[in-house]
């Protein structure tokens, strides 16, 4: 597994990172959490040494469960483990809002440390910007912890190049993470320039685009209870024919060329293009990580990178990001 070094620090995460919401159940149709625990066990015997989580994916449950799985395992000094704070929710809320105060930072530090079972947080994200918070509050907060030794680097999600400028005036900054993927790009004109050119680190958020880039999804895929794709842009008709068909010429390329499949490609497609990023993989079940073993000893060529953008331009006539996933800001 590659691995790459976050600037700064003396954490060496591997360059595919697992990660969590899924296993929190929430907006993805319930847990399991003995297959979760097996899933990230099995992730880390791939050589897969960070994990990406947050309170919010299933409300504290998705850390409950990384840390009760890091705990059966062992090794923790060698999992750079990822959470986040700044997002809270209402008992029997079936949603979360945006608060980056220092308040709520510091509320959030201390029951993500317990629910993951560790002394210190490795990277410590703000998982969205708080427009009803000063930048300056926020930066602090997030300095004080890493100060004091209870987070060992910092890291924002979701943020624009400016937002991080105003975040790096009161703290120091690691990483980024936008959501990147073949067909979700935003981030290449903005805070991917930026990270590259300031030294940060970027992970990759939803690299399979929740699932439509495994292959394995058809046109008569349903989805039921909370999961969030019944409500993406892109599981809905008529985009859905449009990813499908362009999953499907990406499907033949990767096979023809290389003998992988398309879910490979897409990860290889973000490690690639991008020297300073980690890809982010969710999964569930342990068989979702067997396809790391297609990852290693080759790479996209030129010519690949060129004819994969022209599959996607000749069948994704009507593109669309992943803002819907955006959660509000608090009300008055």
């Amino acid at each position: 597994m590659e691995s790459i070094t976050i600037p700064g620090t003396d954490l060496t995460p591997s360059r595919v990172g697992l990660g969590t919401w899924a296993i929190g159940g929430w907006k993805w149709g319930g847990a399991d959490d003995a297959n979760a625990v097996r899933t990230i066990h099995a992730a880390l015997d791939r050589g897969i040494t960070l994990i990406d989580t947050a309170p919010a994916y299933g409300f504290g449950h998705s850390e409950e469960v990384v840390g009760r799985a890091l705990a059966e395992y062992g090794q923790r000094d060698k999992v750079v483990l990822a959470t986040k704070t700044a997002l809270e929710w209402q008992e029997g809320s079936d949603g979360v809002v945006r608060n980056a105060s220092a308040a709520r930072i510091e509320k959030e530090v201390e029951d993500s440390l317990r629910r993951l079972r560790t002394e210190a947080i490795d990277l410590y994200q703000i998982h969205w910007p708080d427009p009803r918070v000063p930048m300056e509050e926020t930066a602090s907060a997030m300095q004080r912890l890493y100060r004091d030794g209870k987070i060992r680097a910092i890291g924002v999600s979701n943020f624009s190049a400016e937002q991080c400028d105003a975040f790096r005036r009161v703290a120091p900054l690691h990483s980024v993470q936008p959501p990147l993927n073949l067909f979700e790009r935003d981030a290449e004109r903005d805070i991917i320039p930026y990270a590259r050119r300031e030294g940060l680190v970027f992970l990759a958020y939803g690299a399979l685009c929740r699932g439509l880039l495994t292959g394995k999804m058809h046109a008569d895929s349903a989805f039921t209870g909370d999961d969030l794709r019944q409500s993406d842009p892109k599981f809905q008709s008529p985009r859905f024919t449009q990813y499908l068909a362009a999953v499907e010429a990406l499907t033949q390329l990767a096979r023809e060329r290389h003998d992988k499949p398309v879910l490979a490609l897409a990860v290889r497609w973000v490690l690639d293009s991008h020297p300073n990023a980690i890809a982010l993989w969710g999964a569930r079940r342990p068989d979702q990580v067997t396809p790391l073993d297609a990852l290693d000893g080759w790479s996209l060529t030129a010519s690949d990178l060129r004819d994969i953008d022209a599959i996607i331009d000749e069948h994704v006539t009507d593109p669309v990001g992943p803002e819907f996933m955006a959660p509000p800001a608090r009300e008055d």
